[in-house]
């Protein structure tokens, strides 16, 4: 059972940064499409970005060149590093595994982390 848990939430004000931290057991970060995903309160969860097995990222348009993912293979960890936040970036922040294809959609992802919270003030 593949177990996903992310860190590094918290509050900030805009124009601020921080790191998401996903580790996991029992997946090898190597092996398959890792993904951000977020979602506020009424809304459908949205993805944010993702990186493939061979490193390529993508990112939605409303966060790239202020966001970054990445993954420490030694570590088994996925990282997201969000700059220059801005209040519509608060939500909360899952990071997800695809087994098949790329962690860009919410339907194609087999595991989720619990989340963490973002929230980011004016």
């Amino acid at each position: 059972q593949v177990q996903l848990q992310e860190s590094g939430g918290g509050s900030v004000q805009a124009g601020g940064s921080l790191r998401l931290s996903c580790t996991a057991s029992s997946v090898t970060y190597t092996a398959y499409s890792m993904g951000w995903f977020r979602q506020v309160p009424g809304k459908e969860r949205e993805g944010v970005a993702a990186i493939e097995t061979d490193g390529q990222t993508t990112y939605s348009d409303s966060v790239k060149g202020r966001f970054t993912v990445s993954k420490d293979k030694a570590k088994n960890t996925l990282y997201l590093v969000m700059n220059s936040l801005k209040p519509e970036d608060t939500a909360m922040y899952y990071c997800a595994v695809d087994l098949l294809g790329s962690a860009t959609l919410v339907t194609g992802i087999d595991y989720w982390g619990q989340g963490t919270q973002v929230t980011v003030s004016s």
